[in-house]
């Protein structure tokens, strides 16, 4: 493993002392996820302490710490630990070399982050970083950081929200050269009055873009003009992708293929042929935001689209598992991390453009933080239930009442309490040939479904 900070440069990243001499090949502060080598920053929370983990931390491997304690382990001691993660976040930002990417919206940034890696790591290997799962919001943002190597040549770092500021501070730790929102929808509603809410705070990643920076919107979203707004003070440049005529990144033409789409977009500087691994339109919208970054950071784009047609699916976020049933075999799609309005529409339109020869199951879990629409949002979700032609539809959780109602006889419905519950009626509906879609808010444990069914204990 290369080294990554050596116990001065921490030091001096973070104003503390050191007791020891010692290097770091990564960084963590969760000590169930120490590997040997590793720092291990001991941060306290409302619910435990980090330094309680030391002894563990370092039983695990931990070759340092940044503790805020006495200790007898090699460590830096600092006043404040989650100060220092931030410190560190941005030392590692200040030291860099690396074109720096930012991604936010309200679906897609996750997956547009982990294709954007792709793409860059494929003309380049070993020379792309970017944030771990969904590490994007306080803390896990200048973790990222702070495990960016010194040599990166490319660094791509999501960035989520609860509250407006949020992006704002973020971004200005990550400081990006291209900002990317991916897409504008009614997640979080529970603490945003509006879209148009959401989409001014989703605009603060643009705040943070380094001189002659680049912003990428999307153009068929009803919100581009805001997103626009929001970022022409601090961009030297705007670009828009999508399909509608007069995007800057565009997709001239979508045929669909044997699992996902081929597409041939048209940039500004040249035009490109591709091929999506991922099915549905939302696919297309994320691929056309990371073939523009690929060119704003001046990548490999022939290398992108080599890597788009191999991107497999993420746990929770599209991964597929073709699973044994009686008879035969049934596609299994997991998207069970997330779920809003504009997800689960976008996901039902793939289920529903599934060619199969058995059944369309559904199992959809209730979506959270959607504060008052919440009714209205949940009910809303029959149309394209109806239009996917869902045969079976299995509803978890109370919020999904609405959506029950609004379907009444029109499809053969099992409304449960909790996802545990769920696993019965899907056992006993499952047969060959059949194409079962998975998903709800990530709260609502529907990933214990997919990992039952994918394993083959259901």
């Amino acid at each position: 493993m290369k080294m990554l900070w050596t116990a001065a440069e921490i030091a001096a990243a973070t104003a503390g002392t050191t007791n020891d001499d010692f290097s770091v090949s990564g960084v963590a502060f969760d000590s169930r996820e120490i590997v040997s080598g590793d720092l291990f920053i001991a941060m306290k929370g409302e619910a435990t302490d980090g330094h309680r983990f030391l002894d563990k931390a370092f039983a695990s491997g931990a070759a340092g710490a940044i503790v805020s304690e006495e200790t007898d382990h090699p460590h830096v001691r600092v006043a404040d630990t989650f100060a220092a993660l931030n410190d560190l976040g941005r030392a590692s930002r200040a030291r860099s070399g690396a074109r720096i990417v930012g991604v936010t919206g309200s679906v897609g940034k996750t997956g547009t982050k982990e294709a954007l890696f792709a793409a860059l790591e494929r003309a380049a290997p070993g020379s792309a970083h970017r944030s771990v799962k969904s590490y994007n919001n306080h803390t896990g943002v200048p973790l990222s950081l702070s495990r960016m190597p010194r040599e990166a040549r490319y660094g791509i770092f999501e960035m989520g929200m609860s509250a407006t500021g949020e992006l704002a501070a973020l971004t200005r730790l990550v400081r990006p050269h291209v900002a990317i929102v991916t897409a504008i929808a009614p997640a979080h509603r529970a603490f945003f009055k509006s879209d148009e809410a959401i989409a001014d705070a989703k605009g603060e990643i643009f705040q943070g873009l380094e001189p002659g920076g680049i912003a990428l919107v999307p153009f068929d979203s009803p919100h581009r003009d805001r997103l626009i707004a929001a970022a022409r003070p601090y961009a030297a440049s705007v670009r828009t992708f999508g399909r509608g005529e007069g995007a800057d990144i565009r997709a001239r033409e979508v045929v669909a293929v044997a699992g996902g789409s081929l597409v041939t977009a048209e940039l500004p500087t040249t035009a490109l042929t591709f091929t999506i691994a991922q099915p549905g339109e939302h696919w297309v919208s994320n691929a056309l935001a990371v073939i523009g970054a690929v060119e704003a950071v001046g990548g490999d784009l022939a290398a992108a689209g080599l890597a788009l047609a191999e991107l497999a699916g993420l746990k929770g976020r599209g991964e597929r598992h073709r699973i044994e049933v009686a008879g035969g075999e049934a596609l299994l799609i997991d998207e069970s991390y997330n779920a809003n309005p504009a997800s689960m529409r976008a996901t039902l339109r793939t289920l529903g453009a599934e060619t199969v020869s058995g059944k369309r199951i559904a199992v959809l879990g209730a979506m959270r933080e959607l504060g008052e629409t919440s009714d209205s949002f949940h009910a809303g979700l029959a149309e394209q239930l109806l239009a996917a032609g869902v045969d079976l539809a299995i509803l978890v959780g109370d919020e999904m009442t609405p959506l029950a109602k609004a379907l009444g006889q029109k499809v053969k419905i099992s409304h449960v309490a909790d996802a545990s519950s769920a696993l019965e009626p899907l056992r006993e509906a499952i047969g060959p040939g059949d194409a079962i879609l998975v998903k709800g808010s990530n709260s609502i444990g529907l990933a214990a479904v997919v990992e039952a069914l994918a394993s083959g204990k259901s």
